[in-house]
């Protein structure tokens, strides 16, 4: 039997396509692609799981049951309380106290490290031409500065026999012993917070600021419109996502703070310098892990009221 092969065809005496083989060769490079995929995620989903994801649930474990120090050698013998840790947190002065301590930290720490990191980023980014560099790298320092050699020069600085006094005693005041006053502990306190993260509010709103066009402010200045125009309805509106961002990073920062008052006061005098991160950190150390996990999962559900509260409020709208 002879086989006529027409002209121009491709197909010879023997060979057969089989029918889905192109999608089987499809099928087999998107399998080896996601087992690539996976063999780079590997190392990151090891670490999540190890440092982030299994801690998350073992406290979330933890926080529902009476789980003490004294438990530890026998940690399947502990009881299941439910929401008792998380009643008694609610109960507890101490922790309600610390809670009103952080909203003041957030209160008075986010508008001042707002603040002074845009005056900042809107000086260098039109005002100040020459140096500007050694300036942002000046300004920025503190954010990168050992924070226990700086609460170390913090608290000599406003000891009672202290810079700041000496400088008040150089100009007629006697000045207070700050550290120790319940009413002053806590201004020093954010005022070293403010001091350690507006280069950070600096750089990123400097970044937003360069971001703008300049043909906006050429064409609003054709217009007439001055300076505070300008800064009124053209920056602070362009600037809201940089705002957003700036915002909602500050805060999260200030309600787990908890360097600074540690490492200043401890939580003192009489614990009004006590946040809720150094109340869970303080209730761990003496053994009380359960309570000690409800108050970090109290403290986890904080920031994420107060992050969606300010992406409904700051949201850019169209």
């Amino acid at each position: 039997m002879t086989t006529t092969l027409v002209p121009g065809t491709r197909r010879a005496q023997g060979t057969r396509r089989t029918p889905g083989t192109p999608h089987r060769a499809r099928r087999s490079r998107g399998t080896r692609r996601t087992a690539v995929a996976w063999l780079f995620l590997a190392p990151f989903t090891l670490v999540f799981l190890l440092y982030t994801a299994i801690p998350t649930i073992a406290a979330l474990g933890f926080s529902l049951t009476d789980l003490r120090g004294t438990d530890l050698r026998h940690p399947l013998a502990v009881d299941f309380t439910g929401l008792e840790n998380y009643l008694r947190l609610f109960r507890d002065q101490s922790f309600l106290r610390d809670i009103l301590n952080t909203a003041l930290f957030v209160a008075v720490g986010v508008p001042m490290t707002m603040g002074i990191g845009f005056a900042l980023a809107v000086a260098l980014n039109s005002g100040i031409r020459r140096l500007r560099g050694v300036f942002r790298t000046v300004f920025f320092a503190p954010v990168v500065t050992n924070v226990v050699a700086v609460a170390l020069i913090w608290q000599y600085a406003f000891n009672e026999s202290g810079t700041v006094n000496k400088v008040l005693g150089a100009a007629g005041f006697s000045g207070p012993n700050w550290l120790d006053d319940p009413n002053l502990a806590m201004p020093v306190v954010i005022l070293l917070g403010v001091w350690r993260n507006f280069g950070t509010a600096m750089v990123l709103f400097l970044a937003g600021l360069q971001a703008i066009p300049e043909d906006v402010y050429e064409a609003a200045s054709l217009d007439g419109a001055g300076r505070w125009r300008q800064l009124r309805h053209i920056t602070l509106p362009l600037l809201l996502p940089t705002t957003l961002m700036v915002s909602v990073l500050l805060t999260v920062f200030y309600l787990q703070v908890f360097d600074e008052p540690y490492l200043l006061t401890n939580g003192g005098p009489l614990g009004s310098t006590e946040s809720v991160a150094l109340y869970t950190y303080h209730q761990f150390g003496s053994g009380e892990f359960g309570l000690s996990s409800a108050a970090s999962f109290v403290m986890l559900l904080l920031v994420a009221l107060v992050s969606v509260v300010q992406f409904r409020l700051l949201k850019p709208r169209a």
